[in-house]
């Protein structure tokens, strides 16, 4: 980051440079939000930066399940109500947030922190199959709930992981087709989420 006081030459490019980095901004859009920051909302600006830093400071990954959270293990995985004999795998923070925000399931979770994809050399050691493996198989474990998405990469993953899991004897789901192909959990409505972990096959 540019040097408080740096010349606007260095500190409007770098702001920019710093904005494309969110998914589906392009050089437009970050030009567009920091110019509007600057010229607009010099508070919001503050809050934004101020929250990030408290947020990339603060957030480590749970020691269990690997979602986001503040502490050592996240309130799902530390909550005694949660039925353990459920293990519902997802890609990513925001995918077990969506399938939370639904109330449709009071399992625990694993969050894979990506997925499989070979063209991008992203494999099973990248993803921690093998802690997935671990705990899936530790005892408490009955179903394991394959909530990847409905992409080509998710699809894949879901299958090795599904393979790997019923040759160690578990009974292994998916969720049901009403969630489109090719979709990520994240953006499908909630109803539809729900009804595709009620409808697992």
């Amino acid at each position: 980051m540019p040097s408080v006081g740096a010349p606007l030459s260095q500190s409007l490019p770098a702001l920019i440079e710093a904005l494309r980095r969110l998914p589906g901004v392009g050089q437009k859009t970050a030009s567009r939000m920091a110019y509007h920051l600057l010229q607009h909302d010099r508070e919001g600006a503050q809050m934004l930066a101020q929250a990030l830093q408290v947020a990339t400071s603060r957030t480590r990954h749970c020691a269990l399940c690997h979602t986001f959270t503040e502490d050592e293990v996240c309130e799902t995985c530390s909550d005694p109500q949660r039925d353990r004999s459920k293990l519902c795998v997802v890609e990513t923070p925001a995918d077990q947030s969506a399938l939370e925000r639904t109330g449709a399931f009071r399992g625990l979770y694993f969050v894979l922190m990506g997925k499989l994809s070979p063209l991008d050399g992203i494999g099973p050691k990248d993803i921690g199959l093998a802690k997935l493996f671990e705990r899936a198989t530790a005892g408490e474990v009955q179903e394991v709930i394959l909530a990847t998405n409905f992409t080509a990469e998710g699809e894949a993953t879901a299958h090795v992981i599904g393979e790997a899991l019923k040759a160690r004897g578990l009974s292994v789901t998916r969720l049901a087709r009403g969630v489109p192909a090719g979709s990520e959990l994240e953006y499908v409505d909630l109803g539809t989420i729900a009804h595709a972990l009620v409808d697992r096959r």
